[in-house]
């Protein structure tokens, strides 16, 4: 069972959260600011935090700031009534995962909810599994029963970047950045290459496909 921290200096947030969490399986724990927040992850363990941002004492900036300045990964959620572009954006400088402003459409943060840990699962598992499909980061290589093919590394990485977040539209500028580096001296056109590749590799696999999104870039479809 995961273990959500749910951190607001509001006890009827606090509770309605509470509420809204343990009713789909989840286990919480309640604090009212930053860092009854921190003492309470010293003595237990956390999966993610659902955390406010205007606290008394530490506000979530802070606490943010202290997790991530200690190297601790954490998948955070804000959750907050301050709207502006500016305060999303230093939500993020200082190392918040994702961001909600209030009031909070409940079906949307357990979504979201499930989206950071799904993908905290990949980063701390480092590999991908999509039924019989599993994608091992540490060995590049991608196996189906007793089929098992390692990939090139840039083939590799692109496919993994893809399947970590399905759906998800990527433009060639993008996935040339994030594979090959934004100082690459390679054509964004190595991307079309490479995505032609794989789709050769694994044509006939029914787990998942590459799509093309016209005039966009790529996404990855699990099926």
């Amino acid at each position: 069972m995961f273990k959500i921290l749910v951190v607001d200096d509001d006890k009827n947030t606090r509770l309605l959260l509470n509420a809204i969490l343990q009713s789909e399986g989840y286990s919480v724990l309640l604090a009212k600011d930053g860092v009854e927040a921190l003492a309470l992850m010293d003595r237990e363990h956390v999966d993610l935090a659902v955390l406010d941002v205007m606290m008394p004492n530490m506000d979530g900036y802070e606490f943010v700031s202290t997790l991530r300045q200690a190297n601790n990964e954490l998948p955070v959620l804000m959750v907050s009534a301050k709207q502006l572009p500016a305060d999303r954006k230093k939500g993020f400088i200082v190392g918040t995962d994702d961001y909600m402003t209030k009031p909070i459409d409940e079906e949307e943060m357990l979504l979201r909810i499930k989206a950071l840990l799904r993908r905290a699962r990949i980063v701390s598992e480092r590999k991908i599994s999509i039924g019989d499909v599993v994608l091992d980061y540490d060995s590049f290589t991608v196996s189906r029963g007793e089929d098992r093919t390692e990939l090139p590394q840039k083939e590799f990485l692109l496919l993994y970047k893809l399947l970590s977040y399905p759906g998800k539209i990527f433009t060639r500028i993008q996935l040339m950045d994030e594979i090959w580096g934004a100082d690459s001296e390679t054509g964004w056109e190595t991307v079309t290459v490479h995505i032609g590749r794989l789709r050769k590799r694994f044509e006939g696999w029914d787990e998942f496909e590459i799509q093309s999104v016209r005039g966009l870039g790529y996404k990855a479809v699990r099926k």
